[in-house]
């Protein structure tokens, strides 16, 4: 993984402080001895065709780069099976030189959800949290994002990443190999800050919160997207074992509750801006995800209930900001 242009848009920044610690821990998180599939992974990697880019969409349903001329039957079935040996892709979808990236979630759905609710990324520094392959990142750029640097511990999502960048090619868009405990603390260095899909995974979710503000500037913006179930403010679900087949799932405040949880934790202007119930059309098994998906999480006698019997996934997006 190339960073040097990272650590030169770092440099004499807010980010700076940051910049002793992470050669380091990219170098933890793309570890061989750790991961036993990642020397497969960046094999792969080495098989992508060089292509000249001449159109690069980053605003628009499939994250999508072209060139001048179409590839030839048998090319596109070359690139296909390549990108294949980077399977399961769960976040998308991408269009790259005719080959279509169906991913498990219709992750569009989400930013249509919230790309119109939060404030205007031109020229903001982002961090998005827990960003998969980076799709949303890619979104954000489109959006006039000046920085976007995507954490994620899972090695298989930051080949997925560099597997697009190889055809993209833009120094303004990373995914780490790390999670946010690699943040340093109090570092204030964010202009907005993407939680997504993060918050019910954490053991201790106030703590989560206090870190994510410790990542902003001054008056930034926190965008959260997590789990939650009906109720009041008083609400909160902590599963007994599974949720939708999931095992660390930890807490699922009401929204009321995760309003209150943001105000103590010290975010100002917290609001809840979107609700709404994951569908089958939003997440779901495909080509280039072919495990079990939402419907084999669901009660197939009652979809308004997961397998377990608690109330069908829920979603919630609230936008704060930092004081």
């Amino acid at each position: 993984m190339n960073v040097n242009r990272l650590f030169e848009l770092m440099r004499d920044t807010e980010l700076d402080a940051w910049l002793p610690l992470l050669d380091e821990q990219i170098k933890l998180g793309l570890c061989n001895d750790t991961y036993g599939k990642l020397s497969g992974w960046k094999k792969a990697l080495t098989e992508l065709p060089e292509i000249l880019p001449q159109n690069i969409e980053l605003d628009a349903q499939h994250v999508s780069v072209s060139a001048q001329n179409n590839l030839s039957e048998s090319e596109l079935s070359t690139l296909e099976n390549t990108l294949k040996q980077l399977m399961p892709w769960r976040k998308g979808p991408y269009l790259i030189h005719g080959v279509e990236i169906d991913t498990e979630w219709r992750s569009d759905f989400k930013w249509q959800r919230l790309a119109s609710k939060i404030q205007p990324l031109q020229g903001r520094t982002v961090l998005d949290v827990g960003c998969g392959n980076g799709y949303h990142g890619w979104r954000m750029r489109g959006m006039g994002a000046d920085l976007v640097i995507g954490i994620d511990p899972s090695p298989l999502f930051v080949m997925q990443f560099q597997a697009l960048q190889h055809f993209i090619n833009d120094d303004r868009i990373y995914v780490l190999p790390l999670g946010i405990e690699a943040v340093p603390d109090n570092l204030n260095a964010f202009d907005t800050v993407f939680s997504m899909g993060v918050f019910y995974h954490r053991k201790s979710p106030i703590e989560h919160l206090y870190k994510l503000r410790q990542c902003l500037k001054p008056g930034g913006e926190l965008v959260l997207e997590t789990l939650v179930v009906p109720g009041d403010e008083f609400q909160v679900l902590m599963p007994e074992d599974r949720y939708a087949q999931m095992r660390n799932v930890w807490f699922l405040p009401s929204s009321l509750a995760m309003i209150k949880w943001l105000q103590r934790c010290g975010f100002k202007n917290v609001k809840l801006v979107d609700e709404t119930y994951t569908s089958l059309e939003e997440q779901r098994t495909t080509e280039w995800m072919q495990f079990h998906s939402l419907k084999e999480f669901l009660d197939p006698d009652d979809i308004s209930k997961t397998i377990e019997g608690y109330n069908a996934p829920l979603r919630a997006i609230f936008t704060a900001q930092a004081p």
